[in-house]
């Protein structure tokens, strides 16, 4: 079984690298950091002794998705699980101060990086008949929060791409699945607030968040049911949070 997953550097994508090794997945791991791509490669090959292929570009850039995804061997094709992790959110600003830098980012890489790695696997996968793709979206796209809005759009539209896929992909065998995390500690904040550590660590403080291990185990969970089980979807948040606003801190 092969598994390819984008922004596998960190946080939830490296989380779900490590624990698809663990069930024997070989894996492709796609991120902007080679450095770290080679370090998690050889981390896992030695302790888990699985086969693992590194990608190192940008998903925002369309000719090097084709470019690198195409260059792979045949046997590398076959790909069973793909994981559309990587996407990130920039600043937190109302939509009439907002920065168009930050929302072509969040652009690029939450939608049309999706779109490029989709496109490519999709069709691997149709021509085998098989495969699951899982789409990480976000509570974000289920609902919409002050100053999250263009980030929010994004992950909307990745609930209805993950629909779309569904239906699409039906005829072919292809399994499509969206987990949609709530407050998961891991880089986003500092991403979010540009290296900002400090105001990053506050979105966390006073209670417990989910880890990335916690969606790798979901993710994992999701691509284990029987042949004849989708997950279509699954709300996964930490029990002090009702939604994107409601949080009981201490």
């Amino acid at each position: 079984m092969i598994a390819l997953i984008t922004g596998a550097t960190a946080g939830i994508g490296k989380a779900t690298a490590f624990k698809l090794a663990e069930n024997n997945y070989k894996l492709i791991l796609t991120g902007r950091r080679k450095n770290k791509l080679d370090e998690i490669k050889k981390e896992i090959e030695d302790k888990y002794k699985v086969q693992v292929t590194v990608l190192n570009f940008d998903i925002r850039d369309k000719q090097a998705c084709y470019d690198h995804l195409n260059a792979l061997s045949n046997e590398w094709k076959q790909v069973d699980v793909l994981v559309n992790n990587a996407g990130l959110a920039q600043g937190l600003n109302t939509i009439n101060n907002g920065l168009e830098e930050d929302w072509e980012t969040m652009i690029d890489t939450n939608i049309k990086g999706v779109l490029y790695i989709t496109k490519i696997i999709s069709n691997w996968m149709i021509a085998r008949k098989k495969g699951h793709i899982i789409n990480i979206g976000s509570i974000a796209g289920k609902e919409v929060y002050p100053n999250g809005n263009v980030y929010c759009a994004t992950k909307h539209a990745v609930d209805a791409l993950n629909k779309a896929m569904r239906i699409e992909l039906l005829p072919s065998n292809i399994k499509v699945t969206a987990i949609h995390p709530g407050l998961v500690e891991t880089e986003f904040s500092i991403v979010r607030f540009k290296g900002d550590e400090q105001r990053a660590k506050q979105a966390y403080t006073g209670l417990q968040p989910l880890t990335a291990e916690d969606i790798a185990e979901t993710i994992l969970w999701a691509i284990q049911r029987p042949d004849h089980v989708n997950i279509n979807e699954i709300i996964i948040t930490p029990s002090v949070q009702a939604n994107a606003r409601d949080l009981i801190r201490n």
